[in-house]
């Protein structure tokens, strides 16, 4: 069993429910992530995975292709 970890990331642009739902979606289907949750007031993107996988830069690549901008 791998171990789990969790990674912040802070996420511009977000307006919405539908962005909250495109940044779950995107991040989600990364490998190795169990759970994505969305503070559409902080913009704050938390992120439940296994241990390495996927990188920070990953999940930031995830949020990109959402078509938001990760700011840390």
């Amino acid at each position: 069993m791998s171990k789990a970890e969790s990674t912040k990331v802070k996420a511009a642009g977000m307006s919405c429910q539908h962005c909250v739902m495109a940044v779950k979606k995107s991040v989600g289907n990364l490998p190795g992530v169990k759970k994505v949750e969305v503070d559409l007031s902080t913009g704050i993107v938390t992120v439940a995975h296994e241990t390495g996988s996927p990188s920070r830069e990953e999940i930031r690549a995830a949020i990109r292709a959402a078509g938001y901008e990760p700011k840390d």
